[in-house]
């Protein structure tokens, strides 16, 4: 996994015995070839092209050590490199390269190239995304079929890290989020560069994962950015497309730390309009969470949660459908003595904590703090 980081220092430091300087140039060029090398042997290798291309991917992904840290920072220079900039402790190599990519396109070139001739090869969108998502903004495409065929690589290459950062309850990839977020969603010029349907599966793609990465307060700011679809009229406006889309992404959710962290923050959605229709759907989403067994078999934690977050966002009729879930419960048998002993143990740490919160009133009264 270090080999690529590994060998772009010996190939940088042996460039640097030549000409004793020590440039962030250097060394990001440097890391260019390697990936160019890289990417031609998996050209080169049908049988090794899969595993050459996760290599890769995994390189580019890799957080950005030390002594990179330092060669990439070149304190000697009068400029201040994004690296030194952004100050961000877990920054990734796709993060540098993908600035340096649109500092010197003409870097990229050959990668690019090679990239398309891959195109259909596992992680090869992946790799266009963690480093062309910015360059794809920034450069001018006349090609309209290019543009097409960029903006739906970036799509689904980000779709698929997002993805990866959810299975390992990770934040590596959160930077790359934050720029299609920020820097793209919430600015139509930079949005409207690329073709109507990658804004909208871009847009849609955002709501999927803005919880996930913590962003639910530019939520008002995103929703106005959604742009009128063609549909509208039948689903509703930017919030019913991204509650749709949120309730799909919970259903698909297997990850029990990720879907916790979906339930605590769901609460943003309090006090937003919806269509009776996108209201409901939310509401069997949340619901389904809410019962052991199949089709979900939710722990008891995912189920708590999301008893608080169906209590929060749909108050009314919230003692009826926990009367109607005791019942059902209660026809289930073998659910009764875990019940039982969850219902005992609650009962006792309540009155614990109620006898904690006893004693320390009564000794605040008896011994008052003297000033």
């Amino acid at each position: 996994m270090h080999k690529f980081n590994w060998n772009a220092t010996q190939n940088l430091e042996k460039e640097m015995e030549k000409t004793s300087t020590s440039t962030s140039a250097n060394y990001l060029n440097a890391l260019t070839l390697e990936i160019h090398k890289k990417l031609q042997r998996a050209q080169a290798s049908a049988s090794q092209r899969r595993n050459l291309l996760q290599e890769l991917f995994a390189d580019i992904a890799l957080e950005v050590d030390d002594r990179a840290r330092d060669i990439i920072v070149n304190r000697e220079e009068d400029t201040i490199s994004p690296v030194e900039e952004s100050g961000d402790a877990h920054l990734c190599f796709y993060n540098v390269l993908a600035d340096y990519y649109v500092e010197v396109p003409e870097s990229c070139k050959r990668i690019l190239d090679l990239i398309v001739q891959l195109w259909s090869q596992s992680f090869a969108s992946h790799i266009f995304a963690l480093l062309f998502h910015k360059w794809l903004f920034e450069a001018q495409l006349d090609n309209t079929e290019v543009l097409v065929r960029y903006s739906s690589a970036l799509v689904q290459g980000a779709t698929n890290v997002f993805w990866i950062d959810i299975h390992a309850n990770s934040r590596r990839f959160q930077i790359l989020f934050l720029y299609l977020l920020e820097e793209v969603a919430m600015k139509p010029m930079r949005l409207h560069k690329i073709p109507a349907q990658a804004q909208r599966d871009l847009l849609l793609l955002l709501s999927r994962f803005i919880l996930f990465y913590n962003s639910d307060d530019k939520l008002e700011i995103f929703l106005k950015q959604f742009p009128v679809f063609q549909n509208a009229f039948l689903v509703g406006g930017a919030a019913d497309f991204f509650v749709i889309e949120l309730a799909d992404q919970l259903q698909k959710l297997k990850v029990e730390p990720v879907l916790l962290h979906y339930l605590s923050r769901i609460k943003v959605l309090q006090g937003i309009e919806l269509r009776m229709t996108t209201s409901t759907r939310l509401k069997a989403c949340l619901y389904s969470f809410t019962s052991p067994g199949g089709p979900m078999y939710p722990t008891r934690a995912v189920r708590h949660a999301a008893w608080d977050a169906l209590d929060l966002l749909f108050p009314v009729g919230r003692y009826p459908r926990h009367l109607i879930s005791l019942f059902f419960r209660l026809l289930y048998p073998w659910y009764w003595p875990s019940s039982c002993w969850n219902f005992i143990m609650s009962c006792v740490e309540a009155i614990f904590y109620s006898i904690v919160r006893v004693l320390l009133s009564s000794w605040d009264k008896l011994w008052p703090k003297r000033d």
